[in-house]
């Protein structure tokens, strides 16, 4: 495997990491998580538009998949907007890797429906990750916004649940047009909530919408580097690759953003993201 076959992983967990930072930037310039979701979602749902058109799909959804895929846009809408809230409640580093335990609890739901297989050592690496957690965690919870860690949380499981019916329903579709289909369900969710509310907020300062065209730059450039990583070199390794997200938004955070953590905290981290590797590399496919 040469490092050309790398390079678009690589490349979409750099991207994920600097939208994480960016996030905070536009919090910081008055827009709210409701209008960030549904202007990014706009946009998402017109560049993956635009890009089937020029490259369609070899194969089209039945009308099972697809309303599969629009059933899944609407957990896509519940994990994007709790991930958001977390990072705007949370510093950036413990948002991301408090959402990062879904790959655990997606291996163990899967082993619990039957979808997927987790050996003894996999177990183990699990338990050891959410140790990690609670070292990173637990010291310092007071001064954690309770409502950040909920939103964090409710998105893995959002996640979590999104991934198994892919698995399980939609492992031979085309990735893009599953995206796609997910995407326009869950705007449609932003747009009317937002509606509901009948209050846009943008940001207020030229920094904050250059921030926010970064995110959205950003995100769907990892979107799109994720189809050609797993393309590439499979899902399984793509995964691995991912990894690093929540690793460089740590080291991003404390060098841009001066957020600091204790050497317990440090040590959590550390420890949650070393075993989250251990396991998926230990899960018997």
């Amino acid at each position: 495997m040469s490092f050309a076959d790398l390079l678009p992983g690589l490349v979409a967990a750099v991207s994920f990491s600097i939208a994480d930072i960016l996030l905070k930037v536009v919090f910081a310039s008055g827009m709210d998580v409701l209008s960030l979701a549904s202007l990014r979602g706009v946009l998402v749902v017109a560049f993956f538009a635009i890009w089937l058109r020029l490259a369609p799909a070899p194969r089209q959804h039945t009308s099972r998949e697809r309303l599969i895929a629009l059933g899944i846009g609407l957990g896509f809408s519940v994990t994007m907007f709790g991930l958001l809230q977390s990072v705007a409640l949370l510093p950036v580093s413990i948002a991301i890797l408090a959402y990062f335990v879904y790959p655990l609890l997606t291996g163990l739901a899967g082993a619990a429906t039957g979808v997927d297989r987790v050996g003894w050592r996999a177990l183990l690496a699990a338990l050891v990750a959410f140790i990690g957690l609670g070292l990173m965690l637990g010291f310092h919870l007071e001064d954690l916004a309770p409502l950040g860690l909920a939103s964090a949380f409710i998105a893995a499981i959002a996640r979590v649940i999104t991934l198994l019916l892919t698995r399980a329903y939609l492992f031979r579709a085309d990735a893009r047009l599953t995206t796609w289909y997910s995407m326009v369900p869950s705007t449609a969710v932003y747009l009317i909530a937002l509606s509901s509310v009948g209050t846009w907020h943008q940001p207020e300062s030229a920094a904050g919408w250059l921030a926010f065209v970064g995110v959205s730059i950003t995100t769907t450039l990892s979107t799109l580097m994720i189809y050609i990583s797993t393309n590439r070199i499979g899902p399984f390794r793509t995964a691995l690759i991912m990894n690093l997200e929540p690793l460089l938004t740590t080291l991003f955070s404390m060098a841009l953003l001066g957020e600091t953590l204790s050497p317990i905290q440090g040590m959590g981290a550390g420890l949650m993201i070393t075993a989250l590797v251990a396991f998926q590399m230990l899960r018997v496919r």
